[in-house]
Protein backbone atom coordinates (compact mmCIF):
# COMPACT_ATOMS: atom_id res chain seq x y z
CA UNK A 1 0.00 0.00 0.00
CA UNK A 2 0.91 3.85 -0.58
CA UNK A 3 0.44 6.24 1.97
CA UNK A 4 -0.05 10.18 1.36
CA UNK A 5 -0.41 13.37 3.07
CA UNK A 6 -3.84 15.02 2.78
CA UNK A 7 -3.01 18.72 1.88
CA UNK A 8 -0.17 20.66 3.88
CA UNK A 9 -1.33 18.72 7.15
CA UNK A 10 0.05 15.83 8.92
CA UNK A 11 -2.96 13.62 8.28
CA UNK A 12 -1.74 10.83 6.06
CA UNK A 13 -4.02 8.12 4.63
CA UNK A 14 -4.09 5.08 2.69
CA UNK A 15 -3.85 5.97 -1.91
CA UNK A 16 -6.98 3.18 -1.47
CA UNK A 17 -9.56 4.58 1.03
CA UNK A 18 -12.56 2.35 1.75
CA UNK A 19 -15.45 4.13 0.96
CA UNK A 20 -18.33 3.16 3.24
CA UNK A 21 -21.31 4.42 1.44
CA UNK A 22 -22.64 0.62 -0.21
CA UNK A 23 -21.62 -0.52 3.44
CA UNK A 24 -24.80 1.26 4.83
CA UNK A 25 -26.92 -0.13 2.14
CA UNK A 26 -28.93 2.60 1.52
CA UNK A 27 -29.55 3.39 -2.22
CA UNK A 28 -27.64 0.55 -3.22
CA UNK A 29 -29.81 -2.82 -2.44
CA UNK A 30 -29.62 -4.56 0.62
CA UNK A 31 -26.21 -4.89 2.48
CA UNK A 32 -25.38 -7.84 5.07
CA UNK A 33 -23.46 -6.28 7.89
CA UNK A 34 -21.57 -8.56 9.23
CA UNK A 35 -19.94 -8.83 5.65
CA UNK A 36 -19.53 -5.16 5.70
CA UNK A 37 -17.29 -5.00 8.80
CA UNK A 38 -15.77 -8.45 7.29
CA UNK A 39 -14.76 -5.87 4.25
CA UNK A 40 -13.35 -3.43 6.33
CA UNK A 41 -11.47 -5.54 8.42
CA UNK A 42 -9.76 -7.45 5.29
CA UNK A 43 -8.80 -3.98 3.85
CA UNK A 44 -6.61 -2.71 7.10
CA UNK A 45 -5.15 -6.34 6.57
CA UNK A 46 -3.66 -5.32 3.41
CA UNK A 47 -2.88 -1.68 4.40
CA UNK A 48 -5.72 0.07 3.79
CA UNK A 49 -5.92 2.46 6.98
CA UNK A 50 -8.52 4.95 5.94
CA UNK A 51 -12.17 4.81 5.50
CA UNK A 52 -14.35 7.44 3.96
CA UNK A 53 -18.15 7.54 5.47
CA UNK A 54 -21.06 9.82 6.50
CA UNK A 55 -24.38 9.68 8.41
CA UNK A 56 -26.49 9.92 5.75
CA UNK A 57 -25.48 6.57 4.64
CA UNK A 58 -27.90 4.10 5.97
CA UNK A 59 -29.06 7.14 8.32
CA UNK A 60 -26.41 6.33 10.33
CA UNK A 61 -26.19 2.83 9.55
CA UNK A 62 -22.47 2.61 7.96
CA UNK A 63 -20.74 4.40 10.46
CA UNK A 64 -22.23 1.80 13.41
CA UNK A 65 -20.56 -0.90 10.88
CA UNK A 66 -17.56 1.27 10.41
CA UNK A 67 -17.13 1.38 14.42
CA UNK A 68 -18.14 -2.32 15.02
CA UNK A 69 -14.93 -2.62 12.50
CA UNK A 70 -12.41 -0.36 14.15
CA UNK A 71 -13.55 -1.22 17.81
CA UNK A 72 -10.22 -3.37 18.45
CA UNK A 73 -7.70 -1.80 16.33
CA UNK A 74 -5.32 0.54 17.38
CA UNK A 75 -7.26 4.32 16.67
CA UNK A 76 -3.98 6.25 15.91
CA UNK A 77 -3.44 3.32 12.74
CA UNK A 78 -6.84 4.14 11.46
CA UNK A 79 -7.91 7.43 9.49
CA UNK A 80 -11.54 8.08 9.77
CA UNK A 81 -13.20 10.03 7.02
CA UNK A 82 -16.63 11.15 7.77
CA UNK A 83 -19.07 13.97 6.83
CA UNK A 84 -21.77 16.50 7.50
CA UNK A 85 -24.46 18.66 6.76
CA UNK A 86 -27.47 16.34 4.84
CA UNK A 87 -30.15 16.08 7.07
CA UNK A 88 -32.74 13.00 7.16
CA UNK A 89 -34.39 13.89 10.89
CA UNK A 90 -35.28 17.14 10.33
CA UNK A 91 -36.93 19.62 7.90
CA UNK A 92 -34.37 22.75 8.13
CA UNK A 93 -32.34 23.97 5.44
CA UNK A 94 -32.38 23.38 1.49
CA UNK A 95 -34.39 20.60 0.17
CA UNK A 96 -32.37 18.13 -1.63
CA UNK A 97 -34.42 14.94 -2.23
CA UNK A 98 -37.08 12.31 -1.65
CA UNK A 99 -35.75 8.87 -1.01
CA UNK A 100 -36.14 6.14 1.21
CA UNK A 101 -34.33 4.25 3.82
CA UNK A 102 -33.23 0.63 4.77
CA UNK A 103 -36.86 -0.34 5.62
CA UNK A 104 -38.51 1.43 3.06
CA UNK A 105 -39.84 3.98 4.85
CA UNK A 106 -40.04 7.35 2.85
CA UNK A 107 -37.64 10.51 4.16
CA UNK A 108 -36.59 13.57 2.96
CA UNK A 109 -32.87 14.62 2.74
CA UNK A 110 -31.97 18.11 3.24
CA UNK A 111 -28.70 20.01 2.97
CA UNK A 112 -28.07 22.30 6.36
CA UNK A 113 -25.31 23.40 7.46
CA UNK A 114 -25.85 25.25 10.73
CA UNK A 115 -23.57 25.91 13.30
CA UNK A 116 -25.83 24.08 15.80
CA UNK A 117 -26.73 21.45 13.40
CA UNK A 118 -23.24 20.39 12.58
CA UNK A 119 -21.95 20.42 16.45
CA UNK A 120 -24.71 17.79 17.37
CA UNK A 121 -23.98 15.85 13.85
CA UNK A 122 -20.36 15.52 15.02
CA UNK A 123 -21.61 13.98 18.58
CA UNK A 124 -23.63 11.66 17.08
CA UNK A 125 -20.72 10.44 14.29
CA UNK A 126 -18.73 10.00 17.30
CA UNK A 127 -21.42 8.06 19.32
CA UNK A 128 -21.62 5.60 16.28
CA UNK A 129 -18.23 5.97 15.29
CA UNK A 130 -17.22 4.50 18.77
CA UNK A 131 -14.66 7.35 19.28
CA UNK A 132 -13.67 10.64 20.34
CA UNK A 133 -12.34 12.35 17.16
CA UNK A 134 -12.66 12.51 13.75
CA UNK A 135 -9.51 12.21 11.27
CA UNK A 136 -11.01 14.40 8.58
CA UNK A 137 -14.75 16.43 8.62
CA UNK A 138 -16.17 17.43 5.29
CA UNK A 139 -19.60 19.08 4.36
CA UNK A 140 -21.37 16.81 2.30
CA UNK A 141 -23.10 19.01 -0.11
CA UNK A 142 -22.91 23.19 0.09
CA UNK A 143 -25.85 24.53 1.77
CA UNK A 144 -27.80 27.41 0.19
CA UNK A 145 -29.53 28.77 3.48
CA UNK A 146 -26.43 29.07 5.85
CA UNK A 147 -23.15 31.15 4.94
CA UNK A 148 -20.39 28.67 3.95
CA UNK A 149 -18.01 30.62 6.41
CA UNK A 150 -20.30 30.59 9.59
CA UNK A 151 -20.98 26.41 8.52
CA UNK A 152 -16.41 26.48 9.23
CA UNK A 153 -16.53 28.62 12.37
CA UNK A 154 -18.24 24.95 13.70
CA UNK A 155 -15.68 23.35 12.15
CA UNK A 156 -13.17 25.58 13.41
CA UNK A 157 -14.16 25.13 16.92
CA UNK A 158 -14.30 21.71 16.62
CA UNK A 159 -10.75 21.26 15.67
CA UNK A 160 -9.97 23.99 18.48
CA UNK A 161 -11.83 20.85 21.29
CA UNK A 162 -9.77 18.33 19.87
CA UNK A 163 -13.47 16.41 18.43
CA UNK A 164 -12.03 17.04 14.62
CA UNK A 165 -8.42 16.93 13.72
CA UNK A 166 -8.73 18.39 9.69
CA UNK A 167 -11.53 20.24 7.71
CA UNK A 168 -12.23 19.02 4.32
CA UNK A 169 -15.17 19.60 1.68
CA UNK A 170 -17.03 17.20 -0.96
CA UNK A 171 -18.60 18.66 -4.11
CA UNK A 172 -17.06 22.14 -3.69
CA UNK A 173 -16.31 24.42 -5.88
CA UNK A 174 -12.65 26.73 -5.99
CA UNK A 175 -14.82 29.49 -5.14
CA UNK A 176 -16.58 28.07 -2.50
CA UNK A 177 -13.22 26.28 -1.04
CA UNK A 178 -11.67 29.46 -0.86
CA UNK A 179 -14.96 31.24 0.88
CA UNK A 180 -14.73 28.37 3.50
CA UNK A 181 -10.94 28.95 4.11
CA UNK A 182 -11.84 32.38 5.71
CA UNK A 183 -12.66 30.25 8.68
CA UNK A 184 -10.36 27.28 8.80
CA UNK A 185 -7.66 25.37 6.96
CA UNK A 186 -8.55 23.39 4.11
CA UNK A 187 -6.56 20.09 3.84
CA UNK A 188 -8.68 18.58 0.72
CA UNK A 189 -11.74 18.47 -1.44
CA UNK A 190 -13.75 15.09 -2.17
CA UNK A 191 -14.77 15.14 -5.56
CA UNK A 192 -16.31 12.24 -8.59
CA UNK A 193 -13.47 11.75 -10.75
CA UNK A 194 -13.32 8.75 -13.16
CA UNK A 195 -12.45 8.01 -16.65
CA UNK A 196 -15.74 8.20 -17.61
CA UNK A 197 -16.46 11.73 -15.03
CA UNK A 198 -13.57 14.44 -16.15
CA UNK A 199 -15.02 17.41 -15.40
CA UNK A 200 -12.88 18.40 -12.34
CA UNK A 201 -9.46 18.38 -14.32
CA UNK A 202 -10.80 21.81 -16.04
CA UNK A 203 -10.69 23.93 -12.59
CA UNK A 204 -10.86 21.70 -9.64
CA UNK A 205 -7.55 20.24 -9.97
CA UNK A 206 -5.20 22.90 -11.09
CA UNK A 207 -6.47 24.82 -8.20
CA UNK A 208 -5.80 22.59 -5.76
CA UNK A 209 -2.52 21.58 -7.21
CA UNK A 210 -1.53 25.40 -7.26
CA UNK A 211 -2.59 25.50 -3.44
CA UNK A 212 -1.59 22.09 -1.74
CA UNK A 213 -5.23 20.71 -1.40
CA UNK A 214 -6.02 17.24 -1.86
CA UNK A 215 -8.43 15.32 -3.84
CA UNK A 216 -10.19 12.79 -2.55
CA UNK A 217 -11.90 10.55 -5.83
CA UNK A 218 -14.89 9.22 -5.38
CA UNK A 219 -16.96 6.65 -7.47
CA UNK A 220 -13.47 6.10 -9.48
CA UNK A 221 -14.86 2.76 -10.82
CA UNK A 222 -17.84 5.04 -11.56
CA UNK A 223 -20.44 2.72 -9.32
CA UNK A 224 -19.06 -0.59 -10.77
CA UNK A 225 -19.63 0.53 -14.50
CA UNK A 226 -15.65 0.47 -15.01
CA UNK A 227 -15.25 -3.42 -13.89
CA UNK A 228 -16.58 -4.50 -17.38
CA UNK A 229 -18.95 -6.48 -15.72
CA UNK A 230 -22.11 -4.67 -16.46
CA UNK A 231 -23.35 -5.33 -19.75
CA UNK A 232 -26.35 -4.07 -21.81
CA UNK A 233 -29.67 -5.43 -20.08
CA UNK A 234 -27.88 -5.67 -16.49
CA UNK A 235 -30.94 -6.14 -14.06
CA UNK A 236 -29.97 -3.84 -10.59
CA UNK A 237 -31.83 -5.26 -7.54
CA UNK A 238 -34.77 -3.05 -6.16
CA UNK A 239 -33.08 -0.19 -4.19
CA UNK A 240 -30.17 0.41 -6.36
CA UNK A 241 -29.87 3.96 -7.53
CA UNK A 242 -27.70 3.18 -10.63
CA UNK A 243 -30.75 1.95 -12.61
CA UNK A 244 -31.60 5.40 -13.61
CA UNK A 245 -28.31 6.74 -13.68
CA UNK A 246 -27.67 8.27 -16.96
CA UNK A 247 -23.88 6.54 -17.38
CA UNK A 248 -25.89 2.92 -17.09
CA UNK A 249 -28.03 3.25 -19.90
CA UNK A 250 -27.15 0.59 -22.75
CA UNK A 251 -25.90 3.29 -25.44
CA UNK A 252 -23.18 4.68 -22.45
CA UNK A 253 -22.30 0.87 -21.45
CA UNK A 254 -20.98 -0.32 -24.83
CA UNK A 255 -19.43 2.63 -25.69
CA UNK A 256 -17.79 2.68 -22.16
CA UNK A 257 -17.26 -1.33 -22.11
CA UNK A 258 -15.28 -0.45 -25.79
CA UNK A 259 -12.83 1.34 -24.21
CA UNK A 260 -12.47 -0.93 -21.65
CA UNK A 261 -11.69 -3.90 -23.72
CA UNK A 262 -8.44 -1.34 -25.52
CA UNK A 263 -7.15 -1.48 -21.86
CA UNK A 264 -7.65 -5.09 -21.06
CA UNK A 265 -4.41 -5.99 -22.61
CA UNK A 266 -2.61 -3.86 -20.00
CA UNK A 267 -4.49 -5.52 -17.27
CA UNK A 268 -3.96 -9.08 -18.62
CA UNK A 269 -0.20 -8.53 -18.73
CA UNK A 270 0.29 -7.00 -15.26
CA UNK A 271 -2.13 -9.99 -13.91
CA UNK A 272 -4.42 -7.97 -12.23
CA UNK A 273 -8.38 -7.66 -13.02
CA UNK A 274 -9.65 -4.83 -15.03
CA UNK A 275 -10.49 -2.90 -11.76
CA UNK A 276 -7.22 -3.01 -10.16
CA UNK A 277 -6.32 -1.15 -13.23
CA UNK A 278 -8.89 1.61 -13.09
CA UNK A 279 -7.92 2.19 -9.63
CA UNK A 280 -4.13 2.17 -10.69
CA UNK A 281 -5.06 4.80 -13.01
CA UNK A 282 -6.72 7.18 -11.04
CA UNK A 283 -3.99 7.21 -8.29
CA UNK A 284 -1.73 8.48 -11.07
CA UNK A 285 -3.44 11.12 -12.44
CA UNK A 286 -1.47 14.69 -11.53
CA UNK A 287 -3.56 15.80 -8.54
CA UNK A 288 -5.46 12.66 -7.00
CA UNK A 289 -4.28 11.82 -4.29
CA UNK A 290 -6.26 8.84 -2.70
CA UNK A 291 -9.16 6.88 -4.42
CA UNK A 292 -12.50 5.71 -2.86
CA UNK A 293 -13.22 1.99 -3.47
CA UNK A 294 -16.09 0.17 -1.75
CA UNK A 295 -16.82 -3.37 -1.38
CA UNK A 296 -19.71 -5.19 0.04
CA UNK A 297 -17.65 -8.01 1.10
CA UNK A 298 -13.85 -9.16 2.06
CA UNK A 299 -13.21 -10.51 -1.68
CA UNK A 300 -14.22 -6.92 -2.95
CA UNK A 301 -12.13 -5.06 -0.26
CA UNK A 302 -8.75 -7.26 -1.09
CA UNK A 303 -8.83 -6.78 -4.66
CA UNK A 304 -9.51 -3.11 -4.39
CA UNK A 305 -6.72 -2.96 -1.82
CA UNK A 306 -4.09 -4.57 -4.51
CA UNK A 307 -4.27 -2.39 -7.06
CA UNK A 308 -1.25 -0.68 -5.38
CA UNK A 309 0.37 -3.51 -5.30
CA UNK A 310 1.94 -3.19 -9.25
CA UNK A 311 3.34 -0.30 -11.19
CA UNK A 312 2.23 0.80 -14.27
CA UNK A 313 4.82 2.62 -16.57
CA UNK A 314 4.63 6.07 -18.78
CA UNK A 315 3.75 3.98 -22.04
CA UNK A 316 1.23 1.91 -20.20
CA UNK A 317 -0.42 5.23 -18.63
CA UNK A 318 -0.35 7.10 -22.03
CA UNK A 319 -2.12 4.08 -24.03
CA UNK A 320 -4.65 4.22 -20.91
CA UNK A 321 -4.84 7.70 -21.51
CA UNK A 322 -5.71 7.82 -25.13
CA UNK A 323 -8.14 5.31 -25.24
CA UNK A 324 -10.19 7.33 -22.03
CA UNK A 325 -9.69 10.51 -24.10
CA UNK A 326 -11.83 8.79 -27.22
CA UNK A 327 -14.73 8.83 -25.37
CA UNK A 328 -15.48 12.41 -25.80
Amino acid sequence: MEYRKLGESDLVVSAITFGAWAAGGWMWGKTERSEAVEAIRASYDQGVTSIDTAPIYGQGTSEEIVGEAIKDLPRDKVQILTKFGLRWDLAQGEFYFNSQDNQGKDIDIYRYASKDSIIQECENSLKRLGTDYIDLYQIHWSDKTIPIEESFEAVAQLIKEGKVRHAGVCNYTVAQMQEAERAVKLVSNQVPFSMVNREIENETVPHCIMHHKSILAYSPMERGLLTGKIKPGYKFEEGDHRAGHPHFQEDFIIKTNKMLDQIKPIAASKGVALSQLVLRWTVERPGITIALAGARNAQQAVQNARAMSFHLSQEELAIIDQAVEGLN
